[in-house]
């Protein structure tokens, strides 16, 4: 089931009554922000070469990151809360544009672009002038989503790999712990888009090159809840797709949900991956060692953006 409620154009047009997520706050982004808390132009709070991510993503070099402040999607566990709040610096689409290229320049294996669903038009015209002027290393769409499919449909020939979350089958947990609804229909009628998209993975050299990548972050209490998410994406997509499962949550603050103060524990997360397994999962990724630390949320401190 698709939830893209009401469709405009997918160009710039789309800022003036914007519904690039499910949302559909229809604002006209040229006089008021969106729900998202976004305008009519690209804000970023870091540029950077990120080591941590998969590792046919981040290679020897890093992947090129480029991280888009504010967000969409209201995880009160964010682990990136200070820009999901705002912080970030405003550039031209002609900076963005420079930016990709110089992402390029420094050796990055991809174009890593986080949280970028409020600025799809924007983004698209900052990846079409870097092309025009040699930008040719993979796109990456690194996002949480929580998409309108006519979002993702108009990104097709601009993104050649998906990086995307799953974060919760039962619906009541979006609404509880996101203020979302409808999270699963929505996810899967997205994911579902980028593999008709992208197709089977393609690795060469041992990077990745094209296909979608779905991440399940293991949230405390939450185990019953990614099993049947593991189950639900090996049964549609077989090994044409790899899944990485995440135990790196870790509290940055106090919440109102006990459950959410705590880290995972190791056998909880143990018991998922060798879920995995016996679902006969093979194109998969797991994380291992001291991943549930404060080190591994990015310092956003406006690199390389000016």
């Amino acid at each position: 089931m698709c939830y893209d409620k009401k469709k405009v154009g997918d160009g710039m047009n789309i800022l003036r009554k914007c519904n690039l997520c499910p949302r559909n706050c229809m604002v006209n982004r040229y006089e008021e922000l969106g729900d998202c808390g976004v305008g009519s132009k690209i804000k970023l709070a870091l540029v950077s070469l990120h080591p941590y991510e998969e590792p046919f993503l981040s290679g020897k070099n890093g992947s090129g990151t480029i991280f888009f402040s504010h967000c969409n999607v209201g995880c009160i566990f964010c682990q990136n809360k200070k820009i999901r709040d705002g912080f970030g610096k405003e550039i031209t689409i002609k900076r963005f544009a420079e930016i990709l290229l110089e992402q390029q320049e420094r050796g990055a294996h991809n174009i890593n672009l986080v949280t970028p669903t409020p600025y799809v038009p924007l983004i698209k015209k900052g990846i079409g002038k870097a092309k025009k002027e040699g930008l040719d290393i993979p796109i990456v769409y690194n996002t949480s989503s929580y998409e309108n499919v006519s979002t993702i449909k108009s990104m097709e020939g601009f993104i050649d790999i998906y990086l995307a979350d799953f974060k919760y089958y039962d619906n009541k947990y979006g609404e509880k712990y996101s203020h979302v609804s409808h999270y699963f229909e929505v996810a899967s009628s997205t994911i579902d888009e980028m593999v008709k998209q992208t197709g089977k993975c393609v690795i060469k050299n041992n990077l990745l090159k094209k296909g979608v990548v779905v991440r399940i972050l293991l949230l405390p209490n939450l185990l019953e809840d990614s099993k049947k998410i593991l189950s639900y994406l090996y049964q549609k997509y077989q090994d044409d797709i790899y899944i990485s499962i995440m135990n790196q949550y870790t509290p940055i603050e106090k919440y109102p949900y006990k459950e959410l103060n705590e880290k995972v524990n190791k056998s909880v997360y143990n018991e998922l991956v060798n879920y995995a397994v016996n679902l006969g999962i093979k194109n998969a990724f797991i994380q291992e060692g001291e991943t549930q630390k404060d080190s591994f949320i990015p310092d956003f401190n406006l690199d390389h953006i000016f």
